[in-house]
């Protein structure tokens, strides 16, 4: 049987009629913010079933909107958020597309920086502000953003796994959840993990010395209420 805890019956504190469509949405656009980092200069909302459906009504695309600029669901400028972008110089686009077979509530992030990197994310709001990353820039991955998390990206040969976790393990940093991916064997992978604290700088410092290791992200965890 199912423990639920109180937030998952009162639901989250928020701004807003719904729990998926709004605070489920500002903690997916909160999260994308912290997957694209620094320089955001402009962002395409591609909405798939539900969101799509509904997401004017809603508040969906102020929530969104409020996340990207680093808002909580909580935050009463998540009103205001699209005048805010604009003053902000934030340009904001929605469309609506089948993004196949996903939850209803579903959201792909097209985020342009002030390098030109373009950044792609993929998450679903899932109910009671509870939400789900499950691709970043064509890689399949599986996180909450509920805790600390770090995916790496690498070469696909024998040992990296545990060259990383020997690294954590030295810090004396936990592993709550670790998940690998790949897409062809020998080529291109990804590593995931999700800890009880936050990896330090120097710690992620080194793993990105690693030999065959291509690139790494940082993930802090957003607060659920």
């Amino acid at each position: 049987m199912k423990n639920y805890s109180a937030f998952d019956i009162l639901g989250p504190i928020m701004i807003g009629p719904s729990s998926s469509h709004t605070a489920g949405a500002a903690r997916l656009g909160k999260i994308a913010s912290i997957i694209a980092g620094k320089g955001i200069t402009s962002v395409k909302f591609i909405l798939h079933g539900s969101f799509a459906k509904t997401y004017k009504g809603h508040g969906t695309d102020r929530a969104l909107t409020a996340g990207i600029l680093g808002m909580d669901p909580w935050d009463e400028r998540l009103k205001g958020s699209m005048t805010i972008a604009k003053e902000q110089g934030l340009h904001i686009e929605f469309a609506c597309d089948d993004l196949g077979d996903v939850h209803p509530n579903t959201v792909k992030f097209i985020i342009t920086k002030k390098s030109g990197r373009i950044v792609e994310i993929i998450g679903s709001s899932v109910g009671g502000g509870n939400i789900l990353i499950f691709e970043v820039d064509g890689q399949a991955v599986e996180f909450t953003g509920k805790c600390p998390t770090i995916i790496i990206s690498h070469k696909d040969i024998p040992g990296m796994i545990s060259k990383v976790s020997t690294i954590l393990y030295n810090e004396n940093i936990n592993i709550a959840v670790m998940k690998v991916y790949r897409n062809s064997r020998g080529l291109k992978a990804a590593m995931l993990f999700e800890t009880d604290t936050i990896v330090p700088g120097d710690v992620i410092s080194r793993i990105k010395c690693l030999a065959d290791i291509y690139n790494i992200r940082e993930i802090s965890p957003i607060p659920q209420s």
